[in-house]
């Protein structure tokens, strides 16, 4: 066939029928052959990535399916070398082309998303081969997968890789271990960063793992694109979703001890029902400013049935939301 037709056109269309029918019957590996016959390097590129996550339940499975990576970033190389051989002007590619084209720009994104996942695989599966064969049988944040029994990787859409970048955030010994792979894919893919902390956070609490959330919380501060605002949110947001019992207590006193922010500080406190603190934290604010503030306290007392509270509230706003010709007004004592 080569030899009768070296460029492949004329029989373009039973190649492109054939392809389609081996793709329908889910012949993956009979279509590979055909695309590496056709030089077809786009497709199959994604027919590797096809065979990357093909059954696979876990990191440590994908990990020994990454051969399949390694060819399809291949295809793509000898993809962008063809092209920047026509480029060259010998010969431009036909516009009719049965072979997939895509952009020099496009190519490259895909290179750096599969070098990534590479990157991504060899840690994972390193971590998860470790925590398998030392404690089988603990719970870690890393065995949850996303939605189904496939495991999360990059080449899904953006609800998927945010599930990545939190899977090795989480995955190794400590939080520090990962953060660095993990931030990279919240920047290659401008993820929401805040999205991606407070779902590592809130699975951290739920495990009481509160010396991995203060980890994660010097991660964030030290990462550069994060404010302080940032680092209040995520302490509140993971407190919203802790277990407020007796034995936390002094765990979450401490993270409440790590937000910058008077006001979240109050918020936070509320939150856990600690309400004597909050309300000693507001009253001592200029006057404008706290009385929204134990405004609150009133209303989470007064929630808990707290008639303590509720008194004490209730005498500090009678007194302070008075007007200063009512404070000038009141009789001197002589």
């Amino acid at each position: 066939m080569v030899k009768l037709d070296p460029s492949l056109d004329s029989c373009s269309r039973y190649l492109m029928a054939s392809c389609q029918f081996l793709q329908r019957k889910g012949y993956y590996h009979c279509l590979y052959q055909l695309q590496n016959f056709m030089t077809d390097h786009i497709r199959a590129a994604m027919t590797c990535i096809r065979f990357f996550t093909n059954g696979a339940t876990s990191y440590i499975q994908l990990g020994e399916q990454q051969r399949w990576l390694a060819r399809a970033k291949e295809h793509l190389k000898t993809y962008l070398q063809e092209q920047q051989g026509r480029g060259a002007g010998r010969r431009k590619p036909s516009v009719n082309s049965f072979r997939k084209t895509m952009s020099s720009s496009d190519v490259s994104r895909h290179m750096n998303t599969i070098e990534l996942q590479l990157e991504v695989t060899r840690f994972l599966h390193r971590c998860e081969t470790a925590t398998s064969s030392s404690t089988p049988q603990a719970s870690k944040p890393i065995s949850k997968s996303f939605g189904s029994s496939s495991p999360p990787t990059l080449f899904g859409g953006s609800p998927v890789k945010i599930e990545v970048a939190c899977k090795v955030m989480l995955g190794g010994k400590n939080i520090e271990e990962g953060f660095g792979i993990a931030y990279r894919v919240i920047q290659d893919f401008q993820l929401e960063a805040q999205a991606v902390y407070i779902r590592a956070g809130h699975r951290l609490v739920r495990q009481r793992q509160y010396g991995a959330v203060k980890q994660l919380l010097k991660c964030v501060g030290e990462s550069g694109t994060a404010t302080k605002n940032d680092c209040d949110a995520l302490i509140l947001s993971c407190l919203s979703v802790a277990d407020k019992g007796p034995s936390d207590a002094k765990e979450l006193e401490s993270l409440i001890m790590e937000i910058k922010s008077i006001e979240t500080k109050i918020k936070a406190y509320l939150a856990c029902s600690k309400l004597r603190p909050a309300y000693l934290l507001a009253v001592k604010l200029d006057p404008s400013r706290a009385g929204p503030l134990v405004q609150d306290v009133l209303q989470a007392a007064e929630g808990a049935h707290d008639s303590v509270m509720q008194n004490i509230c209730s005498q500090w706003l009678s007194e302070h939301n008075k007007t200063p010709k009512q404070r000038q007004s009141r009789p001197t004592p002589r």
